[in-house]
């Protein structure tokens, strides 16, 4: 798909920004957005749901939950896992969807490690996905 949207883009000959633009769309079906290292994702569920979501996810990876916490408009977990600070933020945007942020931070917040967070998120939409199944 990426293929073909570069060379779409070349037969557009002076309409470069066109081709980045269908490409840089093309590439985010599906995925979460990052930005620094920071993972986000919006789900059409309620934050209820996102958070048992969450929460098996966490589980099913081995990772261990230190605290939940209420914040404004949402809830906070933030956990642990090989010297990794994982803090996810759920917000309730409305009663039928919530945005997920979820950051792993190493070495005292030096370092991110995204992988981990977007992980998080995959594993998030897997258990919301299997859970609407049964």
């Amino acid at each position: 798909a990426i293929a073909l949207l570069l060379a779409l883009s070349q037969s557009l000959g002076g309409c470069a920004a066109i081709g980045v633009t269908m490409l840089g769309v093309g590439a985010g079906i599906g995925a979460a957005h990052h930005l620094g290292g920071i993972s986000y994702k919006t789900f059409t569920e309620s934050l209820p749901d996102v958070k048992r979501a969450t929460i098996a996810a966490l589980r099913r990876m081995a990772i261990e939950v230190s605290t939940v916490e209420r914040m404004e408009n949402g809830e906070r977990i933030v956990a642990k896992a090989a010297g990794r600070d994982i803090e996810i933020e759920l917000e309730s945007l409305t009663p039928r969807t919530t945005r997920m942020r979820s950051v792993a931070r190493q070495d005292g917040g030096l370092l991110v490690d995204s992988a981990t967070a977007v992980e998080i998120i995959i594993q998030t939409e897997k258990a919301l996905t299997s859970s609407t199944r049964a």
